[in-house]
Parts: structure tokens; sequence; C-alpha cells
């Protein structure tokens, strides 16, 4: 049957257009409600932390401060924060800690053994907290009797699910404070000055640090500057200071001199020997091969000159060997 034609046909096309902006449109709306589908957005993740209500006021802390004379106990509450839909089970330890260096700390190994960490002791070593809902874990420090006066860094570590959260704690044991600082390992390497800072004392410095520099053509003048890191007791911390516009030729007396709060302080020199190693080192090879190149003409020419001479000398040497050899039988034959 042929298609219809006329004013019908063209009444039967135009139906559907007002339609096809919305088919156009379908395909768009299902799409982020197939990507709504496919992505579920991730439970929170569990916290742990001081607790905020520990002194009956709800006030955030970042980590655990305490204060005690050796023999003293201490206490406070671990928060272990669950905010999502299942419950999550989480275990506690001891452990002792360093200053990292860049403003953060670490924990050091695996359980506390003879600091801070072995010094806490949880309620629970293992908690398991609600969807939604947060656990309060009383801990205790228990501060030997023999501690040295100063500051002792610890953490919680609380763990679950293949994530480990430490929580930072400073302990400070009253007595006698001492505050000294070294410097060492002074040395440059390139454009680069390293050396090594130690806490000889029992509290945590911040060291400043002031460089200088002479020499022939160097002249280095650095102000005492707050450096950016924290020094534990008994902590080592190696560090660095640019020296960009170091000499290419010179020999340096390169002097640090750090100072800390408490009357800490120390100075270290070193040595600094610049040389433009390249342009010395193709120097020297060419030297190595023009007297390489000289020696080998030498023993040449000296060579030559012995094959002239035993040249010359051949012909004269043949009879008087056989005068005397013939003056030898004559002489034999008279007697």
């Amino acid at each position: 049957m042929p298609p219809p034609t006329g004013p019908t046909a063209r009444r039967a096309l135009a139906l559907p257009l007002p339609l096809l902006p919305l088919f156009a449109v379908l395909p768009l709306l299902a799409a982020p409600a197939a990507a709504g589908a496919a992505e579920q957005p991730a439970a929170p993740a569990w916290t742990a932390g001081p607790s905020a209500h520990a002194s009956g006021e709800a006030v955030a802390r970042p980590y655990f401060y305490l204060e005690g004379l050796p023999g003293s106990v201490l206490r406070d509450r671990l928060s272990v924060t669950n905010p999502g839909t299942e419950p999550v089970t989480v275990r506690l330890r001891g452990a002792d800690a360093y200053n990292a260096g860049d403003g953060s700390f670490a924990v050091r190994g695996k359980r506390g053994s003879t600091g801070t960490g072995a010094w806490l002791r949880t309620a629970r070593t293992e908690v398991t907290v609600p969807a939604r809902t947060r656990a309060d874990v009383p801990v205790t420090f228990t501060v030997p009797a023999d501690a040295l006066p100063g500051d002792h860094p610890g953490a919680i570590v609380a763990e679950s699910g293949g994530r480990s959260v430490g929580v930072q704690v400073r302990l400070r044991v009253g007595g006698p404070r001492l505050a000294a600082l070294t410097v060492e390992d002074v040395g440059v390497v390139g454009h680069t000055i390293r050396y090594t800072l130690v806490n000889r004392g029992n509290t945590v410095l911040v060291p400043r640090l002031a460089v200088s520099a002479d020499g022939l053509f160097a002249h280095l003048r650095r102000g005492a500057r707050a450096l950016p890191v924290e020094l534990l007791p008994g902590q080592r911390a190696h560090l660095t200071e640019p020296w960009p516009d170091a000499p290419a030729l010179d020999s340096a007396t390169v002097r640090l001199r750090v100072t800390a709060a408490g009357g800490a302080h120390d100075e270290a020199t070193a040595t600094a020997v610049f040389v433009p190693w390249a342009p010395v080192t193709g120097g020297a090879l060419l030297l190595l091969a023009a007297a390489t190149a000289f020696a080998y003409g030498l023993r040449r020419r000296r060579r030559a000159g012995r094959a002239a001479r035993d040249e010359g000398a051949g012909p004269q040497a043949g009879p008087r060997k056989h005068t005397d050899e013939r003056h030898l039988v004559k002489a034999g034959a008279q007697s």
C-alpha cells in the first residue's frame, strides 16, 4: 500500500516532532542515575584521639599532655569514634615515639619497651564500637620512680582493618631540667652544607641556626633563625643548608652555631675546598696525553740513533776480529 501523501501525511509526520527533545534528553538523565548506582560513597573512617570530655568540659585536644613526678600515676581517656554504618573493632597498644623532623611524630617499633609506651596501659586492649557511636577507654600512665626529669614522648596506637592511627602522647616528668644541644658532622658537598643536631638534654628543643663562611672569594653570613624541627631528648636530626652561590675555586671555613631555649648552644666548623673538577680533570688528561706522546717520540728517536750507530760501526768490526785471530794462530805456530 503506497504511503499517504498530502496534508494528512504531513500531520502524521508532525505529531512526533515535539517528543524528539525528550528522547534526546532521556539518555542524559539515565547516565547520572547509573553512575550513582555504580559508585557508592565511601563510609566515613573511624577516628581515635584524646577524649574531649576527660576534664568534664568539651575541649578538643590534638594530643595527650600530662605532667607528673617520678612514681606518680596519671590518668586520661582515649575516644574511638565510629561514624560508619557498621560496627568496628579496634585494637589498642602503647608505643614509644619520636619527632619525624617535619613537624610530625613517628612511632618507634611495634610496642613500648623502655619508654613512655611501656608506662601506659589502656583499660581494654580491644574495643568494639557500634555504628555512629563513640567509646571512651580509660588510659593510665605509671611513671617509674627512677624516671629521668624532662620530656618523654610516646603514642597510643589504634589498629583496625589494616589501618593504623597513632595518637601522640607528651609526658613531662618533673625535676631539674637540662637543655643541651650539639652540632656535629659538618661538611660541604657541592652547594649544600650538611650537619647533624643532637639533643643531649632532657627537654624538647627548637634550635636556631646561624651560618657563616670565609675564604678568599667566599663570604657567607646568615643570621640566627628557628629551624623547622623539634628535637626530642636524645634525638639526632640530619639536616642540610643550601649554599647556591658557593665559590667554584676556593678554600673556605664554614662555621655553624646553634642555640635553643634554656641556654643550650654549640658551635662547629669545617674546611671546604672547592675545585672545578671538570676543567681540572680535562687539563690533567691533556697534559698526560702530551707527556705520553713526548715520551713515545723520545724513545723512537733514541732507537733510531742506536740503529744508525750500529750500521756505521758494522764493516770495521769484522776485519779487526779476523786480524786478531790470525795473530793468535801465528803466535801458536812460533811456539
